[in-house]
């Protein structure tokens, strides 16, 4: 994964407070979600619709040598509709009009640019948000006017996530609040954070102080380890919620436990002697599930991170509990996320919670094997939804965007069936995934971004785009028509124009040899 920025010496996240709310979306996309206030339309003219759109499978209208856009420009994702209109368009000095119409659908919006200044209908401040995304990412001609078109949007995908592991290599809450940013110009709309596995713990808990003073010391490749505290956590969450983003805080039970065991061996099973970890292996470590501390723990411990959670879902992690008897594997998931609906919130487990009965209704379960399941996967995501859950997909194989690009490159993993290619993101389908489940069996995608080997924010970056980008359209456009696959050709020159807003704000990237950067 990547290279990390050092830390302050106490290891407690950023080093100090950020002036204000960060509105450099590239395209200078003010925080609010609703309001007058001008954009900032920086882009090239001239050139034709058509080459926006790319050829990909939307509902598309355009007339001929009407409202031209050169070819390249950034529009990512791609709208729902896209339709050219006669006559100029609006100003793109002038502040859009705005108004709100639950109608439409939360997320929704249409935006129109052929009257006298650029005009929003959204179904929520979300489709408000978004809408001036889209506007930010269009051209302004020479007579400073935008190109005259209608589009009609909404996302396919209610939950189009990144998950961010700060648990091997933390990373400091002004990384976060970057990275936040960097997501929302994309239009995805959760934010995973991985916050405790073997190596790390990374959130203050009061009731268990050592958790973060002892377990957050430590990291992978023996890095200097940190944590958030809460007011740090307040300020991710409070950024986030200004972007239209859910935080989902991750602690990761029974297994992936080592850090927590080292700040207090108690928890641990009889005879173990938990020790620091910096490697990379799993399944190792777990919880005492016969031991009834460890559930005041857990209870303690989910009280507090939803105290800083305000989002309506807590994730249980679940996954590789490989030192976790079967038996007390179930009752230790069933008893955990009983106490997370206890506390009004929705649980929300690694796909193997499936093997558990007795679930919750309304669990949701996350799936990371591959696009062709291994065996037995399928059937526990199967089980979680006979058992009244829903389903998100990260399978690793294209959603996991710590694996190499290249079999030869030096950054990054190759465990999930070799290195993961810019095609590779794009061109999957959610609803191939999993034999048996229909399209609303699923609360949406996504994407991954672990750091075992990833060291700061730009190794990150570097690894997770343009591999996003391709993932934030696949979460948010429509899917192909039946028997086509998606306009790979036309998302790449989308995705040549778009990378000038990474440009602009210094994010790292790969360049990918499958994209003509300089079209």
């Amino acid at each position: 994964m990547a290279e990390r920025r050092p830390t302050d010496p106490a290891g407690r996240g950023h080093p100090g407070p950020v002036a204000g709310i960060v509105a450099a979306l590239a395209g200078r996309v003010p925080a609010g979600p609703v309001g007058g206030d001008p954009v900032d339309l920086a882009g090239p003219a001239g050139g034709d619709l058509a080459d926006l759109a790319g050829g990909d499978p939307v509902s598309l209208a355009v007339r001929a040598g009407e409202s031209p856009l050169q070819p390249g420009t950034g529009l990512l994702p791609l709208p729902v509709e896209l339709e050219s209109r006669s006559g100029p368009g609006a100003p793109a000095s002038y502040p859009a009009d705005v108004a709100i119409d639950p109608a439409l659908g939360p997320e929704a919006y249409q935006l129109t640019t052929d009257a006298d200044r650029p005009r929003i209908v959204a179904g929520d401040a979300a489709g408000a948000f978004y809408a001036r995304l889209t506007l930010s990412q269009l051209p302004v001609g020479p007579d400073g006017r935008l190109p005259a078109l209608r589009v009609a949007d909404r996302p396919r995908f209610g939950w189009r996530g990144v998950l961010l592991d700060v648990a091997r290599h933390f990373l400091g809450t002004d990384d976060v609040l970057a990275f936040l940013d960097d997501l929302a110009d994309l239009k995805l709309n959760r934010l995973h954070l991985h916050l405790t596995d073997d190596q790390g713990w990374r959130l203050q808990i009061d009731s268990w102080p050592r958790l973060a003073e002892v377990g957050g010391r430590s990291g992978s490749q023996g890095s200097a380890g940190g944590w958030y505290s809460k007011d740090d956590f307040r300020r991710i969450v409070a950024h986030a919620a200004d972007r239209h983003i859910v935080v989902v805080p991750e602690v990761d039970f029974p297994g992936h436990t080592n850090a927590a065991l080292v700040a207090y061996p108690e928890l641990a099973c009889p005879g173990v002697v938990p020790e620091p970890y910096e490697g990379d292996e799993v399944g190792f470590s777990t919880l005492d599930t016969a031991n009834e501390l460890v559930y005041r723990f857990t209870a303690e411990v989910l009280r507090e991170v939803a105290e800083l959670s305000p989002g309506p879902w807590l994730h249980l992690g679940g996954d590789e509990c490989l030192s976790t008897p079967d038996e007390g594997y179930a009752e230790y998931v069933r008893r955990a996320a009983r106490l997370v609906t206890g506390l009004g919130r929705i649980p929300v487990g690694w796909h193997e919670i499936g093997q558990a009965g007795g679930l919750p209704d309304g669990v949701v379960g996350q799936y990371w094997n591959y696009t062709i399941p291994e065996d037995g996967h399928a059937a526990r995501v199967r089980s979680l939804v006979a058992q009244g859950g829903k389903v998100i997909l990260s399978p690793s194989d294209v959603a996991y965007f710590d694996m190499k690009y290249t079999a030869d490159d030096l950054l990054g993993q190759d465990w999930a069936e070799g290195p993961t290619s810019l095609r590779e993101a794009y061109g999957w389908e959610p609803t191939t995934v999993i034999d048996g489940l229909a399209e609303t069996d699923l609360l949406g995608v996504e994407a991954a971004v672990f750091t075992e080997y990833l060291c700061g924010l730009d190794a990150v970056r570097s690894l997770a785009f343009p591999r996003l980008a391709a993932f934030a359209e696949l979460a948010w456009s429509p899917a192909p028509a039946p028997g086509q696959q998606r306009d790979f050709a036309g998302f790449t020159r989308r995705l040549a124009g778009y990378a000038r807003r990474w440009d602009a704000r210094g994010v790292s990237y790969r360049r990918v040899p499958e994209v003509d950067w300089e079209a």
